[in-house]
């Protein structure tokens, strides 16, 4: 049988890895990471509620060996995590612990569909400027690209972060913070913002939210990465009682792999970014003034250093840490929605959790 030229098909197993590495487009990766994220957000949004709160809770308020005079500080409106979303469900009701989903939708849209969708344009960019090959695993590159693409998310995001944090701090029972922003809904913040502030308003605590999304986009990825690798190479010979991870090793495409692997991220993500992520919400609840040149600033922080030198000054360095019970909760299930490749997977006729085949050299 003959065949015109340039026609000729190809060998059988050069189709079926054609057909095993399908080409996903930055619009794709963006589209599917920002729908996944808006399905881990429905999911996680209480437990964000809860986590603001409970950073705002006991705002630079001094402990008692600090305080002048002694005695106790004021009595704590939350006891913990559970408590306070126990609480916020009780008095204010389903909606109030989906306080600010509405922003939280568009900000994920944002934040991470520029994450992921523009992840691995980074990381083939900053390794041609090295002089590696764009499908070369090289850590310094991954760590930029993580970085820098969740930089850009935060940029686009601020906004809508910015009201989504106030929402979420506001309580009609009780002033959480060192101040309360009562708004109907995402557009009323909005709008309210840039009427008070200036259109400036709404790039609120940009740098600390660029700081933050930098510190957990540099890990998110790459610790996902690093721990599939490590469950896949364990060696199957070692004894459960020793290492009971050793039940995946070798099965990278097990649901269990993904699992692990994703939670494991989600750890690392918080660890390295619960100080900035306190320093924001607090920044974006602060109250403001204008100073004698019209602008509008912060009664009480200046920038997210200064946020963080202030509480630690008055509540310890442990002040970082407040309400990490509630991200832990949050984040966990949140980066293992968020890391599905669903998209890939179902272009090339695979399982959902299957991982993608390496790439062709």
């Amino acid at each position: 049988m003959s065949s015109s030229a340039g026609s000729t098909p190809l060998p059988t197993p050069a189709r079926a890895a054609a057909a095993q590495a399908p080409r996903i487009s930055t619009l794709e990766g963006f589209t599917v990471g920002a729908l996944a994220a808006m399905t881990a957000v429905t999911c996680t949004n209480p437990m964000e509620v809860t986590k603001t709160r409970m950073q705002l809770q006991g705002e630079l308020i001094e402990s008692s060996s600090k305080r002048a005079g002694g005695g106790p500080p004021p009595a704590r409106l939350y006891k913990n995590a559970i408590d306070c979303f126990a609480k916020t469900l009780r008095s204010e009701g389903i909606t109030g612990v989906q306080r600010g989903l509405g922003a939280a939708y568009i900000y994920q849209i944002l934040l991470n569909g520029s994450r992921l969708g523009f992840y691995e344009p980074f990381r083939a960019g900053f390794n041609s400027l090295a002089g590696k090959r764009p499908d070369e695993v090289w850590a310094a590159g991954a760590l930029m690209a993580g970085a820098s693409s969740g930089v850009v998310g935060a940029m686009f995001g601020n906004p809508f972060f910015l009201v989504k944090a106030r929402l979420q701090a506001y309580s009609p029972h009780f002033v959480i913070g060192k101040a309360a922003h009562n708004y109907t809904g995402m557009w009323d913040g909005l709008s309210s913002i840039v009427r008070s502030e200036g259109i400036l308003g709404l790039a609120r605590g940009m740098d600390a939210s660029m700081l933050r999304t930098a510190m957990g986009s540099t890990v998110q990825l790459p610790a996902y990465n690093w721990m599939k690798s490590y469950l896949i190479n364990l060696d199957p010979a070692t004894p459960v009682y020793q290492n009971p991870l050793v039940l995946l090793a070798g099965k990278p495409n097990s649901f269990g792999t993904y699992l692990a692997s994703s939670i494991f991220s989600g750890l690392c993500v918080c660890a390295v970014m619960q100080p900035a992520d306190t320093a924001l919400t607090r920044m974006y609840n602060q109250p403001t003034t204008k100073n004698a040149q019209g602008k509008t600033v912060g009664l009480l922080y200046k920038n997210p250093i200064h946020c963080l030198y202030l509480t630690a000054k008055a509540e310890g360095v442990l002040g970082w840490y407040k309400g990490t019970t509630a991200h832990l909760l949050r984040i966990a299930p949140h980066t293992v929605l968020t890391l599905v490749r669903y998209w890939t997977n179902w272009k090339a006729g695979r399982s959902l959790f299957d991982a993608p085949p390496p790439k062709q050299s």
